[in-house]
């Protein structure tokens, strides 16, 4: 499934996934999300399956896990809102 999705908008589509979970499902059911960066794009799956982490019981884990391995700009700039403009 291809999907584009903003940062604001990750916790609510990793709510839709049945927890726990391994890392390799969790990259697996995330294949072909684009996360729309500040600084460009990132492969959701790619930024799981970098994780070292095993497992995840719940959505909070796995949203926590791949903003650690996002790029330290990938967010914008310090104290900067991501418009929806």
């Amino acid at each position: 499934m291809e999907q584009e999705l903003k940062l604001n908008q990750l916790a609510d589509a990793l709510t839709e996934l049945e927890y726990p979970l391994d890392n390799e499902t969790a990259a697996d059911a995330c294949e072909g999300v684009t996360l729309l960066l500040a600084d460009g794009t990132e492969q959701l799956a790619d930024v799981i399956a970098d994780s070292n982490e095993d497992r995840f019981d719940s959505a909070d884990d796995l949203e926590s896990e791949v903003m650690s391995n996002l790029p330290r700009n990938a967010v914008g700039e310090p104290y900067q809102s991501e418009g929806d403009a």
